[in-house]
């Protein structure tokens, strides 16, 4: 497969960001950008993660669980008054 190609963003933070974020960079050995991407990928497979469980959730809901029990009365005469 062949690499992805990237794209760049513009981001524009405060001087105080910026000189600490180089300095949390440097401990990762990777730069600004480097750090920025691997923040943003988590963030997006995070999502990605959340949407997936949530529509398998939301099926499991639609679908409903059958617990072995039996009906021995109707809803009709249940609720009679």
């Amino acid at each position: 497969m062949p690499p992805r190609r990237k794209k760049n963003l513009t981001v524009s933070l405060s001087p105080q960001v910026v000189q600490k974020a180089k300095v949390l960079a440097a401990k990762n050995s990777t730069s600004i950008s480097g750090l920025l991407a691997r923040q943003i990928e988590a963030l997006v497979n995070t999502d990605q993660q959340y949407e997936s469980a949530r529509r398998a959730a939301l099926d499991l809901m639609e679908r409903g669980f059958h617990l072995g029990g039996t009906h021995s009365i109707d809803r009709e005469d249940l609720h009679k008054r």
